[in-house]
């Protein structure tokens, strides 16, 4: 089937280009320690995650728990949740999951590492754990050393819990387009990272992993040699922010729109923020530069579109941020040269679990 054929808004992937950033990023980490752990954020699809898991992935990054249920649902073995897990009922279903996986999961508190140990232990299950470090995003994590090694104590006092390493995510990095920024401030937070890793290997505690990263610093942290994992999800599919970055990935997901008005330099297309994310930036229309887009519900009002599409045409939409466009969506398409050759269910579209 013809993409033309579909009903929009639709999220659609372009095969060729998808199979272009697999192979990059495989020849990227192919000389470097650093092992992908890819974040399923990104695509929150059980289908793309054991293709990433051929591809030489060690195990899957999830943002939360429901992700983390969806993956060893469909047979995934291996699964961080790259945050904290706080609430009672969740500590308890997280401690059943690590019977069907090795699951690892963030800390930073000291009551919260409690309350895991008691949910393994009466689950008669083993949860690995990483103790976040603050790099400076300034949302979760410790970012004193002492305090770090005495919750490395702690896990290391529970018989149901292991002391897996560090989780160091500098999220607030990830998109700056000065690369001599991002070159320098990596260097210093990478610094900051082996004085804490020489603390822990002194207190016979040494850290196993390291894990971190994004799409944005995947280049970095290949070339450098510290971090031990990579938690990169967007270089499958890029998006319009991501764009900017000199990256060696190269956009695959677009959101297909259909023309619904065109009048004196306005042409209006039915996709709005309902099904594109614009938190991080605005779509980017493919066939024609804009001077400025405005968002709506279920529209974007393309301003000074240059392209030539006529109301009932479609137009292809860069989406301003891939992971929340996703989110928002019950299936993507596949696309060979415009020729719909798969569809797969966006499996793990869990809001709010």
């Amino acid at each position: 089937m013809h993409i033309d054929r579909l009903e929009t808004p639709a999220l659609i992937v372009e095969e060729k280009i998808l199979r272009q950033n697999r192979e990059t990023m495989k020849a990227l980490l192919k000389d470097s320690p650093l092992q992908l752990r890819p974040h399923y954020k990104t695509h929150k699809c059980a289908a793309l995650a054991h293709m990433q898991m051929k591809d030489g992935a060690k195990g899957m990054t999830c943002a939360k728990l429901g992700e983390a249920l969806d993956l060893a649902d469909s047979g995934i073995e291996d699964i961080l949740i790259a945050n904290q897990i706080t609430d009672p009922k969740k500590i308890r279903r997280m401690a059943e999951l690590a019977g069907d996986c090795r699951l690892t999961v963030c800390v930073d508190h000291a009551e919260n590492i409690d309350a895991i140990a008691k949910a393994a232990a009466d689950h008669s299950t083993t949860i690995h754990c990483l103790i976040e470090f603050d790099l400076g995003m300034e949302r979760c994590g410790v970012s004193d050393p002492k305090e770090f090694l005495a919750l490395a104590e702690r896990i290391g006092s529970h018989s149901h819990l292991r002391f897996e390493g560090i989780q160091a995510y500098a999220g607030h990095i990830s998109h700056l387009t000065d690369a001599q920024q991002m070159k320098t401030l990596t260097a210093e937070y990478s610094a900051t990272l082996r004085s804490l890793m020489a603390q822990l290997k002194a207190h016979g505690m040494p850290a196993a992993t390291l894990s971190g990263g994004s799409t944005g610093t995947s280049v970095l942290k290949a070339a450098e040699g510290l971090y031990t994992e990579l938690q990169a999800g967007s270089y499958l599919f890029m998006d319009s922010t991501y764009r900017e970055l000199e990256l060696p990935f190269r956009n695959s997901l677009f959101l297909l729109s259909t023309v619904v008005s065109r009048r004196d330099g306005l042409t209006v297309v039915d996709a709005g923020v309902k099904t594109c994310g614009v938190e991080q930036g605005m779509p980017v229309p493919i066939g024609g530069s804009v001077d400025h887009i405005v968002d709506s519900e279920e529209h974007f009002q393309l301003h000074g579109y240059t392209g030539s599409e006529k109301p009932g045409e479609h137009i292809l939409l860069i989406p301003g941020h891939c992971c929340s466009t996703i989110n928002l969506h019950e299936k993507l398409y596949i696309v060979d040269d415009c020729k719909v050759i798969d569809r797969l269910p966006i499996t793990g579209r869990c809001i709010g679990k």
